[in-house]
């Protein structure tokens, strides 16, 4: 028996999540994240570095996850934080992301900074200059997205409305 298709009630709440402010966010986190870790770990990296990496796979990790569960109108599935909590849920992970994306800027500026010396064309040697300040520019859109949609969901909040779409 073929699959069925999923009802228009569905689609309709899966298109309106998608074009809604914070699916948009979402996306960008995703995708500002993804770019972080990438081009992270497909260079040579060290010390502090590694918790720039944690910090990115973590909440990138994360934030699929409350993407799909949104997307998907599963709220209420998640135990304990699901249903009438899921926006306080969605800004505890924003204001975790926020707070720990902000020392991962720093260590990307501070690791940019130690390997300008080598940003010269006569420069022969492996550096890693270009690819810190790459991830330095992801780390910082991805804390932007983070903080806006934070800044979203506690005007919601605020405003006393309980659902996240």
């Amino acid at each position: 028996m073929p699959p069925q298709p999923p009802e228009p009630q569905v689609r309709r709440n899966m298109l309106k999540f998608l074009k809604s402010f914070l699916g948009i966010v979402r996306i960008l986190q995703i995708l500002f994240g993804a770019g972080l870790w990438v081009t992270i770990a497909a260079n040579k990296y060290e010390g502090s570095i590694h918790f720039v990496l944690f910090v990115a796979v973590l909440f990138w990790l994360l934030t699929l996850a409350l993407f799909f569960v949104t997307l998907l109108d599963k709220q209420d599935l998640v135990p304990l934080l699901g249903g009438e909590r899921w926006l306080s849920t969605n800004l505890a992970h924003d204001v975790a992301a926020a707070a720990l994306y902000l020392p991962a800027i720093g260590i990307m500026i501070y690791k940019t900074d130690r390997n300008s010396y080598c940003n010269l064309e006569q420069y022969k040697h492996l550096c890693l200059y270009k690819v810190y300040l790459t991830a330095a520019v992801f780390a910082c859109l991805s804390c932007l997205a983070y903080f806006l949609s934070l800044f979203y969901g506690a005007c919601r909040k605020c405003r006393g409305e309980q659902t996240v779409i």
